[in-house]
């Protein structure tokens, strides 16, 4: 069986749909194939894909309440390929955003669902996910974690001979328990997905979140947006600009 997986995030590196893309793959048995799609040079490519495979997955950020752009004109053409060549596709797709509830993902989820009613193809459903943006950041946290476990045991083993610095596999232990907890519900789901992605069978649509209360999620969201906003100028941005007459 051929699964193609399509990286729909616009985002050149470190976005939330590589990630949950790539935990979906670890549930999904098969020839895998994973493409990303951001600009209109890629749908051809893409495109040619589809033949002989048996199951798409989407992975995606919610924009605005719906599908991102340039998903939407490769969706338009992809129906029509889909037509043309007569293929009978099992389409899934993995949403997520950076609110805290997954069902937020439900318009986007009806799109797709739209889409495959019009191309022919079979609808398996999917996963919205919550929090992705948080979720994407402790992952990137996780391996800034395994960076120091590696310079602590690397450090210990240079001052003592000591390859096993208790302190360090603690600190570590916890931090990787963390994450699971955090990930707990988008692995579940992930899971069941990629069983009904083996099967071809209709998983229908399941929604998560980042495992955190939600006056906690607001608050670190919150300061998280605020410096990401202070180091890409966006907070002051213009402010200072001579202004141009319209």
């Amino acid at each position: 069986m051929k699964t193609v997986f399509i990286n729909c995030s616009p985002k050149k590196r470190f976005c939330a749909s590589a990630y949950f893309l790539f935990l979906q793959r670890l549930f999904t048995g098969g020839k895998k194939v994973t493409e990303k799609l951001r600009t209109p040079a890629d749908f051809d490519h893409i495109l040619k894909q589809f033949d002989g495979a048996q199951a798409v997955v989407f992975a995606l950020p919610l924009y605005v309440d719906s599908i991102p752009s340039h998903v939407l004109r490769f969706l338009e053409k992809a129906e029509a390929y889909c037509k043309e060549n007569n293929l009978k596709l099992s389409v899934y797709c993995i949403a997520n955003n950076g609110f805290i509830e997954g069902r937020q993902n439900e318009p986007l989820m009806q799109g797709f669902e739209h889409f495959c009613t019009r191309a022919g193809l079979a609808w398996g459903g999917g996963v919205g996910i919550g929090g992705g943006v948080m979720l994407n950041v402790t992952r990137i946290l996780f391996g800034v974690d395994i960076a120091l476990l590696v310079l602590n045991t690397v450090l210990s083993a240079v001052q003592t001979g000591n390859f096993f610095p208790k302190g360090a596999w603690i600190s570590f232990a916890q931090n990787a328990a963390l994450l699971l907890y955090f990930n707990a519900g988008v692995l579940v789901y992930l899971a069941r997905l990629g069983s009904c992605i083996r099967k071809r069978s209709f998983g229908g649509k399941k929604y998560t979140r980042i495992l955190i209360p939600s006056f906690l999620f607001i608050l670190f969201a919150d300061i998280f947006f605020i410096i990401i906003s202070l180091f890409e100028g966006g907070l002051f941005r213009g402010w200072l600009q001579k202004k141009q007459p319209t």
